[in-house]
């Protein structure tokens, strides 16, 4: 689904959430409950995730460490697709997963409805995770609504065989301070590969590198009291023009949307040569780009640090399992399981302990010429300053920015001043 027709339809879906959760408030709920003998019935327990958790071999650890308990896996091929499932699910009252993972942007809106999760707040949790990781998923009155699993600090991936081929340098700290700069030195340094390269773009789409920069703004779509500012702030204006003035007029993107079929495929081939990294974007990388080599990894972030995503394990109120789904998210997001997550597909811990241990620190990754990701995104962590404010509307806004830039990158049925000017209508309509 693209352009308007997507924006209408999150909209569609978040007002009609917003009416089925009002409408049904607890009810039908009340005896659940998370409280509870575990680890005694047989039980069979169902979670929601998207991309790469990183959790299959842990599940199955968990299912020996538990014999009974069985645990079945719905993995959603994307994120959009996971919160699509989790809102019309929500507001029909039943179909939930025990477990649902959840991204950070649909807390604001989440938040709103308490009652329609258990609250995982637990002296056995306590002083687990980041202060600003536990906050965002804490309400007002001190509940949590979910347990933190990753975070998103950035590095930037690049094949350093198409560097090489180019002529720039292809070593990953001589790629680190031919980046360390503004985001203007890091297109600057993509002209110069384009214009030695044979076809192969500086970035895989306009979407992907615009979330890399906006989540450096710390009010971009809301000001602290939730009123929308997206149409009028001058810093995302400038931040579209600059990423299309790249993407489009200097040909620096590959025009691709990101998670759709083309993306996917394109890993396969030199369709472009640096991407912004994540943690989560390691496994996603190395599992679209199986059996091509070059791929590395630089210490360094455009503009400073940049933090992006980074999810959560809810437990719905829905749920007849819910002392046992609390055991397992719990289970599933202590530290020394999410060095393992980490190890299997890069997603890097939120939690406290884990980012002191020396299983972390001295991780490398094969795939990426051996670089030590651990250390690398442990730099990157410390070098994040700006947690952005989300507030209710922050993702149907994000969600129309991306289609914005999508009409004018990969569609081409816009140029940045019409396509503007929808985002600012569709922005006037949430």
């Amino acid at each position: 689904m693209h352009s308007r027709a997507r924006i209408t339809a999150l909209s569609a879906a978040a007002a009609c959430l917003a009416l089925a959760l009002t409408a049904c408030g607890s009810g039908g709920t009340e005896n659940a409950g998370t409280e509870g003998e575990t680890g005694t019935e047989d039980v069979t327990l169902s979670v929601g995730t998207f991309n790469e958790f990183g959790y299959e071999e842990l599940f199955t650890e968990y299912e020996e460490l538990n014999p009974n308990v069985t645990i079945e896996h719905k993995k959603a091929a994307t994120s959009n697709e996971a919160r699509d499932n989790l809102t019309t699910r929500l507001a029909a009252g039943s179909g939930l997963s025990d477990i649902e993972g959840i991204e950070v942007d649909w807390l604001p809106e989440l938040l709103e409805y308490p009652d329609q999760f258990a609250d995982l707040s637990d002296p056995a949790v306590e002083g687990r995770w980041l202060d600003w990781k536990m906050a965002a998923a804490t309400t007002e009155d001190g509940q949590l609504i979910g347990y933190g699993t990753d975070a998103g600090p950035q590095g930037v991936c690049y094949r350093a065989d198409l560097f090489e081929k180019a002529g720039l340098p292809s070593d990953r700290e001589s790629v680190a301070d031919m980046l360390d700069g503004s985001w203007q030195d890091y297109f600057d340094a993509g002209k110069e590969f384009v214009a030695a390269s044979d076809g192969v773009a500086w970035f895989d789409s306009a979407g992907a590198t615009y979330q890399g920069m906006i989540n450096q703004v710390q009010n971009a779509y809301e000001d602290n009291e939730g009123a929308v500012i997206a149409t009028d702030n001058s810093e995302v204006k400038d931040i579209y023009e600059q990423v299309l003035q790249a993407s489009v007029t200097d040909g620096l993107s590959a025009h691709l949307t990101q998670w759709e079929d083309d993306w996917v495929a394109s890993f396969q081939s030199d369709a472009f040569a640096t991407k912004l990294c994540p943690g989560w974007m390691l496994g996603v990388i190395e599992g679209n780009a199986e059996g091509i080599e070059g791929w590395d990894i630089a210490d360094v972030f455009p503009g400073g640090g940049g933090n992006w995503g980074g999810s959560y394990l809810t437990v719905p109120t829905q749920g007849a399992n819910q002392a046992e789904a609390k055991k397992l998210a719990e289970w599933l997001t202590a530290p020394e399981q999410q060095v393992k997550a980490f190890e299997s597909k890069g997603t890097f811990p939120s939690q406290v302990e884990a980012l002191e241990s020396d299983a972390l620190l001295g991780q490398t990754n094969a795939f990426f010429n051996d670089a030590p990701t651990g250390e690398i995104l442990a730099n990157r962590a410390t070098a994040v300053e700006v947690t952005p404010f989300k507030g209710p509307k922050y993702f149907a806004i994000n969600d129309a920015m991306q289609q914005a830039l999508t009409r004018v990158d990969v569609d081409k049925t816009d140029d940045p001043d019409s396509s503007w000017e929808k985002f600012v209508t569709a922005v006037g309509a949430l």
